[in-house]
């Protein structure tokens, strides 16, 4: 029977946007996008979440009968695939040595609960052992915390981005969120790069790729898989 090597995506658990009494959780594109392209790479590709169980999505993310993202309707209408975010696996029952990579999907609820501790150790970890890093949006919220083993930021000295300052005062949330991702991440070093508001801009700098926005999660996945590919190749 054929072994398929394992991704891991890390879903928030939050689900409330601040006090605006607003629903928020993960976005659903920037989630389903990459889990297909692992899938038809075939990697084996399991679904965690800050404390385990149903994940929640952004409802405005999920899109209409019809309307929808091909990635996003094709994870609604698989059921095994639906029942791995109804039944999340906990981030502290991960252990780290069964996979080759993790991808960090955005959603304003990660700016809430991607900071975590246990989620920062993961992270660190995951780059200590040359895991394959993805994230999108503001799914960098769980590399401000995440250091290396030497105590460094992951991310310094390394080029970065994330959705921006300038997006997040677009979207009216600069007072609502509990902090700028982009400002923590230039604070901890990272070489900051984007385009402008809401275009796609994605960049890999060795075993971790960033995305900014929406629109860039299949320009950051396909990075993923380069730098997969390109570790696979080292290792033969």
């Amino acid at each position: 029977m054929k072994t398929h090597p394992k991704a891991l995506i890390v879903l928030t658990s939050h689900n409330q946007l601040g006090d605006t009494g607003r629903a928020t959780g993960f976005y659903f594109d920037e989630m389903a996008t990459p889990y297909w392209d692992l899938v038809d790479a075939e990697y084996s590709v399991d679904i965690a979440s800050i404390r385990g169980g149903k994940a929640p999505y952004d409802l405005g993310s999920y899109g209409e009968d019809g309307k929808r993202a091909s990635s996003v309707q094709r994870f609604i209408d698989d059921a095994a695939s639906m029942a791995k975010i109804n039944a999340s696996l906990p981030i502290d029952k991960i252990n780290l040595a069964d996979y080759e990579a993790i991808f960090l999907p955005g959603g304003h609820g990660t700016m809430w609960d991607f900071t975590d501790q246990r989620l920062a150790k993961l992270v660190g970890d995951a780059w200590d052992k040359g895991v394959i890093i993805g994230s999108v949006c503001h799914g960098p919220a769980a590399l401000v915390h995440a250091k290396k083993s030497d105590g460094t930021p992951i991310v310094a000295g390394l080029k970065v981005n994330s959705f921006t300052d300038a997006e997040e005062d677009a979207v009216g949330l600069t007072r609502v969120v509990p902090f700028l991702l982009e400002t923590e991440l230039r604070k901890r070093g990272a070489i900051f790069e984007n385009s402008g508001k809401f275009e796609s801009h994605a960049v890999r700098d060795g075993q971790l790729v960033t995305g900014q926005n929406p629109s860039s999660v299949k320009a950051v996945s396909l990075l993923m898989l380069e730098a997969l590919a390109t570790t696979k190749r080292k290792a033969a």
